[in-house]
């Protein structure tokens, strides 16, 4: 009985430690003014001011995957949207990548996820990515038009794989 107790202790202790890792994850969202999203609008993301860097600290995470994702209602008139994205894979190189969010399908069906008048849609745009989050990662919309409207919300994800 001893013997079993001191291996169901350990187990425990084994499945915790195992579950505390040094995996980065990082999500940040911004919503989009009511009047639209305007060409002239830059939308920064910016992730070091939300979590501790230690001191010395490095802010590169290596190997993780990038991710745009936005929420749109039906006001939205497109079946894409064309983005510029942004962001640093170290202090001295900038990654500028142009991306196309495809929201509908040919026959005018949302692909996005959700019910109702909102739908969100998150696109992979580099999956093996190095990024420093100590600089911000932007997005701006490159559609034809100045203002789009019915964006209601544009985030970035950056997920570790290590």
């Amino acid at each position: 009985m001893y013997r079993l107790f001191h291996i169901a202790i350990i187990s425990i202790v084994l499945a915790t430690v195992s579950c505390v890792g040094s995996k980065r994850d990082y999500s940040r969202w911004t919503e989009i003014p009511s009047a639209g999203w305007s060409y002239a609008d830059t939308v920064s993301f910016l992730f070091a001011d939300t979590v501790a860097v230690p001191f010395g600290g490095d802010s590169i995470i290596e190997d993780c995957e990038i991710k745009v994702a936005l929420r749109h209602s039906n006001r939205y008139r497109y079946s894409n949207l064309w983005l510029e994205v942004t962001y640093h894979s170290d202090s001295v190189s900038l990654v500028r990548d142009t991306v196309n969010v495809r929201l509908a399908d040919v026959y005018g069906r949302w692909l996005g996820s959700g019910f109702g008048a909102s739908y969100q849609r998150a696109l992979a745009i580099d999956s093996a990515a190095i990024i420093d989050i100590a600089y911000p990662v932007t997005l701006r919309h490159i559609m034809r038009v100045d203002t789009l409207d019915g964006i209601e919300q544009v985030g970035v994800e950056v997920l570790s794989r290590r």
